[in-house]
């Protein structure tokens, strides 16, 4: 049997955590799902938790999903976690800065269950 997977959801908004959540848990996702509400809380916690996968939102206060994209990418305990970037934030110049900090894909929001789920598949 498959061990369980860990993904960490980077997200201020409590509603875009929870829909995204929600999109998989539906889908019976083998993975036990972290909160993070700010880049910040979401660098302690990927630090701590090591996932398997990370969902960062761009616009959130403390610490913006770039600098923690960032962060994470260049740590030598971190650079090897999938972060896929989910934002309203979708012009191809938010694509590029995203690959810039390190990010693996983007997801525009609103985003379909489909589009999730394939970058589940994909990186975990």
């Amino acid at each position: 049997m498959a061990s369980t997977k860990k993904i960490l959801v980077v997200d201020d908004a409590l509603i875009d955590r929870q829909r995204l959540c929600a999109v998989l848990a539906k889908a019976n996702v083998n993975a036990t799902v972290s909160l993070a509400q700010n880049g910040r809380e979401g660098v302690e916690k990927a630090r701590i938790e090591h996932p398997d996968l990370i969902f960062m939102d761009i616009l959130m206060p403390e610490l913006d999903g770039y600098s923690a994209c960032r962060q994470l990418t260049t740590a030598a305990d971190t650079k090897g976690i999938p972060i896929v970037i989910v934002s309203i934030k979708h012009q191809p110049a938010d694509k590029v800065w995203a690959t810039l900090q390190g990010a693996v894909a983007l997801v525009a929001k609103p985003y379909t269950d489909d589009q999730i789920l394939e970058q589940v598949a994909h990186f975990i």
